[in-house]
């Protein structure tokens, strides 16, 4: 029971994270761009 509690816990985590990294990626920001794809040349996209 403990296990899969922790396991749900987990997935929620990687949901969330997995969803803002797309929501960043749609407003034009990215970590391999310095946050900024607008001036990277599209490299990011």
């Amino acid at each position: 029971m403990g296990t899969g509690i922790v396991l749900l816990f987990l997935a929620g985590i990687i949901v969330l994270a997995a969803r803002s990294m797309r929501k960043d990626k749609k407003a034009g920001k990215s970590l391999h761009c310095g946050c900024d794809c607008k001036h990277c040349g599209g490299h990011c996209r």
